[in-house]
């Protein structure tokens, strides 16, 4: 019995970390699943915003205000971590946008940005066709078609036959969690622990 306790001790010491971590993005998953209890109307509007932790209006957002939010509430700042990171390295960003300085309150609302950061600062994770690879916290990118891309998080439910996890995102119906992950063209996988 002793060595039993020592083994789980070792275990403990060992893979702490790891599981520590693992809660994060558990933790992550269901601050975006709390998300889909508002209602939020999909609006692409440009908003000025206030620096730091500013948002738009809360009954109005897009994919990556679903993101935004739910790192938010987990005390991380995404308007200005990608702002910061914008100013220091303005030249790794896509120039999609024929803007010439970084913009406070819109660079964190554009998918491009947002997988350029999370490349730079996360983990980028392999893009699968087997979906027990997207754990819940993970961030996937989607292509619409032509340019338009999409954002959302990986919750910790899953479909109605249990084989993938529902994707907590707005595609213009507002906050919610669909079966939706392989729907389009998955372009990013990563994870983000600040």
């Amino acid at each position: 019995m002793r060595k039993f306790f020592a083994s789980l001790s070792l275990i403990a010491l060992v893979y702490g970390p790891v599981l520590a971590q693992s809660d994060f993005y558990i933790q992550l998953a269901d601050s975006a699943m709390t998300l889909t209890k508002q209602n939020v109307r999909y609006d692409p509007a440009y908003f000025s915003i206030d620096y730091p932790n500013g948002d738009v209006p809360a009954d109005k957002g897009v994919c990556t205000d679903v993101v935004i939010r739910a790192y938010r509430k987990m005390g991380i700042d995404l308007q200005k971590g990608v702002h910061e990171d914008m100013l220091a390295h303005f030249n790794v960003y896509p120039k999609i946008w024929g803007l010439s300085r970084p913009d406070k309150n819109i660079d964190h609302r554009r998918v491009p940005n947002l997988m350029v950061f999370f490349k730079r600062y996360g983990t980028e994770k392999e893009i699968t066709h087997n979906a027990a690879d997207y754990q819940p916290g993970d961030i996937v990118c989607w292509n619409l078609g032509g340019a338009i891309t999409h954002i959302g998080i990986i919750s910790g439910k899953k479909s109605q036959d249990g084989q993938r996890h529902l994707v907590v995102h707005n595609i213009g119906s507002g906050q919610v969690a669909e079966d939706m992950l392989f729907d389009f063209k998955i372009i990013g996988h990563y994870s983000y622990k600040n």
